[in-house]
């Protein structure tokens, strides 16, 4: 067994017997304690989207800006490959139990999102930045903890699922070209890529957030108009798609037969690798955020997750199971985005695959810059040298350009193993870290409850582990485009009386 073959088989056992379990166990654990936070408070989810920033000074992000730099680097090429190949390698079932799993996902969102925000830390421009690494740090003291989790997911976004974004991004070419590997078209794909990743990454620090903010929604609803285009069109195939769905999510044989390639597994798998909950990368979006109550930027995270796969994975799902309908006989020959292009071609011939692979490099692209994000904050975790940061930058760089030239098995296989690594040690610290989370919900229930705007102070919290922000003194230069929040007791004290010079 070579190199690229054992790296597959640990990648596979890990997966599918380890993560699936721990992840799934999460989202309904995090479920019940939280009394279904999730689905009790959509509406605030809507509410705080568009929350403007808290304080009016630094280069902080808005809500709406961190929740579209983690769907950036959750909507990728797996939005739809990942769904096609759930599809024809499990059945139609694994539609069903990826809602299912995104449902309970958005749970362990919540509480991965909230605490980063709890924990986060505030640079030299007012920005802020945290994640698992951060919470780690503070509250378990055991910083080597957290430069292993950072380490694991530097190498995975930032050195791994990138250069697989820029291969998808190439690959999507051959529909067009063939032997767009040998004359030189993937080369000058990895440059192109290289290049905006460049003027991204390299210049104004909100760049990244200005970028995702405006690439994301257009490049999301240019995919749900295709799918509803596919759908309404096919609005009579509908019952015939929604029957082979629930039929055969809960068919005996499509469940248990071959476990770990069941209708089941696959849909479980797909839900959470697709949507991140729990895993601890989109938490380092959420710490991003300036926000009055970590809970909004959690509740924010949570919507995310059903951006990601109630709404784009069911895009995906919708298309191939008309398709599936239509034309069962080609289409259980297919696997993958020829899949999702020969069911839009189906509909839409030519001009609908132009429409897809326009999507492929949206969704790619999206999923670079959201990566690194991840991955440099991360990098400042372990240090702030700014010629180390240079050289990591030079180094992503790279590797986007390597990975649209190259199908590098190994170091995907690496990359996956790696994010198991970082996976299994988040699930364990909000499993130990959970029941701040918890209260700081009671928090921002009790104050909702009273008709105010939820502002959170740490000292209201008793026990709670030191954070750098979330003081008192903090909220003293809260910008005042929000409505009027009211402070009572020790926090109106607070910031009402008169400092001492001294």
């Amino acid at each position: 067994m070579d190199l690229v073959q054992l790296t597959g088989e640990i990648d596979s056992f890990m997966y599918t017997y380890i993560l699936v379990i721990m992840l799934a166990a999460a989202g309904i654990y995090f479920s019940i304690r939280t009394g279904f936070v999730q689905l009790r408070f959509i509406p605030d989810m809507f509410k705080h989207i568009m929350e403007k920033k808290h304080n009016k000074d630094g280069k902080a992000v808005s809500s709406f800006q961190a929740m579209m730099i983690s769907t950036a680097s959750r909507v990728g090429t797996g939005n739809i490959a990942g769904v096609a190949t759930a599809i024809a390698m499990g059945g139609p079932g694994a539609v069903f139990w990826m809602w299912v799993m995104a449902l309970l996902g958005s749970a362990s969102a919540f509480i991965e999102s909230t605490l980063a925000q709890v924990w986060k830390v505030k640079n030299p421009d007012g920005s802020f930045r945290g994640g698992p690494a951060y919470y780690i740090e503070q509250v378990l003291h055991q910083r080597w903890l957290g430069v292993i989790f950072s380490i694991s997911l530097i190498l995975c976004f930032a050195f791994g699922f990138n250069g697989l974004q820029a291969f998808n991004t190439a690959s999507s070419l051959e529909h067009y070209f063939p032997d767009y590997m040998d004359n030189g078209m993937a080369a000058g794909v990895g440059i192109f890529l290289a290049a905006l990743f460049a003027f991204t990454i390299f210049g104004e620090n909100d760049r990244i957030s200005t970028i995702t903010s405006a690439l994301v929604p257009a490049m999301a609803l240019v995919y749900i108009f295709l799918a509803l285009a596919v759908t309404v069109m096919n609005i009579g195939e509908l019952p015939a798609v929604f029957g082979y769905i629930i039929s055969n999510a809960f068919d005996f044989e499509s469940i248990f037969g071959g476990f770990a390639g069941s209708c089941i597994m696959l849909g479980v798998k797909r839900g959470l690798f697709s949507n991140e909950a729990g895993m601890g990368s989109a938490p380092n979006a959420a710490a991003a955020a300036d926000v009055s109550h970590p809970v909004k930027q959690g509740l924010i995270q949570s919507l995310s997750v059903y951006i990601d796969t109630l709404l784009l994975c069911t895009c995906s799902a919708m298309m191939v199971m008309v398709f599936y309908v239509q034309d069962p006989a080609t289409a259980t020959t297919l696997n993958g985005i020829p899949l999702v292009q020969m069911a839009v071609s189906n509909m839409f011939g030519e001009n609908g695959i132009m429409v897809v692979t326009f999507a492929i490099w949206c969704f790619a692209f999206s999923s670079i810059i959201g990566n690194y994000f991840y991955a440099e904050s991360n990098f400042l975790f372990i240090t702030k040298n700014k010629v180390a940061l240079l050289i990591f930058r030079v180094c992503c760089l790279l590797i986007v350009f390597a990975g649209a030239c190259n199908s590098f098995d190994l170091a995907w296989n690496l990359a996956d193993i790696f994010m198991g690594f970082m996976a299994i040690i988040n699930l364990v610290v909000i499993f130990m870290l959970g029941k701040w989370a918890f209260k700081l919900l009671d928090d921002y229930t009790a104050q909702r409850n009273a008709g105010k705007d939820p502002v959170f102070i740490a000292e209201n919290i008793p026990g709670l582990p030191p954070t750098e922000c979330w003081h008192a003194e903090d909220h003293a230069q809260a910008s005042d485009a929000n409505p009027v929040r009211e402070f009572t007791g020790e926090v109106f004290d607070a910031l009402t009386t008169p400092k001492d010079p001294q």
